[in-house]
């Protein structure tokens, strides 16, 4: 066993504290600074039926200005379904959403995208034939003033507009360090590659939320740590509210300002990490006991 070893051996013997992860430490320094808002979502007696399977009972939550909040659960728990009812591709049962201070029973996913809230999802939607720049040029395409007509031909304004868009999604393709894949097909990047590409696709809508769906999953440990920064910072530069679905308990407690904990599609627990980590009723349904 090396002295390091040794070391880390003796602290958690007698009890010391760990020494906080990368992610942790990266998300001490960008609270330094941060500034949590007024409530920017607000999610009230959300309820949502499949015929006579009840996927959400009555679930009530809110995001704040600038936080990332994190939603937890098992598998079935119904945190896709929260997500698919905030960004408008289901109808809820019951319940309403307000979002910057209007209240909508029900939103359709184009009027969500247009008040600026993105998504991610857990299965890549991308278009793996096409390059990762002009995947990512696809999240503009709300942004783009010109008719179909003079896109096409490529003409006047619909050329310099083009031409301004690519220069913010270059922008982005900087930002997520994928400079040298910017030509390449997606389909034949890694899989930790494209979930960024999914990733700049969400944020070439500039959304005031960002809807996270399992941003890590399948990834390896190294590609974990890299979302992790990259989630962080495009909370703390860009000011983005984000709402994330993710099974890394290690992650989650890592990153997230406030989590919510939904089981069989009911909520059992809301509040700071260590909060929830400490909840008994999560405890039993969740996150376990160790011995």
């Amino acid at each position: 066993m090396t002295d390091a070893a040794v070391l880390e051996h003796d602290r958690a013997a007698a009890g010391a504290p760990q020494p906080p992860s990368p992610i942790a430490q990266e998300k001490a320094n960008a609270m330094t600074d941060k500034k949590i808002g007024d409530v920017i979502l607000d999610i009230q007696n959300i309820s949502l039926r499949f015929g006579g399977v009840k996927a959400l009972t009555d679930i009530s939550f809110n995001v704040r200005e600038h936080e990332i909040r994190s939603i937890i659960g098992p598998n079935g728990a119904g945190k896709s379904s929260m997500l698919n009812c905030i960004n408008g591709v289901y109808t809820p049962s019951e319940g309403s959403i307000t979002f910057r201070g209007q209240t909508f029973a029900h939103m359709n996913s184009r009027q969500v995208a247009e008040m600026g809230v993105a998504r991610t999802f857990q299965n890549l939607a991308l278009f793996k034939g096409m390059s990762v720049i002009d995947n990512i040029m696809t999240g503009r395409n709300l942004k783009m003033k010109s008719n179909i007509l003079l896109q096409a031909l490529h003409l006047g304004p619909a050329r310099r507009e083009e031409l301004a868009h690519r220069e913010f999604v270059e922008n982005i393709i900087d930002f997520l360090e994928i400079q040298a894949y910017r030509k390449t097909p997606v389909g034949q990047l890694p899989y930790g590659l494209q979930k960024r590409v999914d990733l700049g696709r969400a944020l070439a809508m500039e959304p005031q939320v960002l809807l996270l769906d399992e941003p890590m999953a399948g990834m390896n440990v190294e590609e974990k740590q890299d979302m992790c920064r990259f989630i962080l910072d495009v909370n703390e530069e860009f000011g983005t509210t984000i709402v994330l679905i993710e099974h890394d308990m290690g992650v989650v407690m890592d990153i997230s300002d406030r989590v919510v904990v939904l089981d069989y599609g009911k909520k059992i627990g809301d509040g700071m990490p260590d909060e929830v980590r400490n909840n008994e009723d999560v405890i039993r349904a969740y996150l376990g006991t160790s011995h």
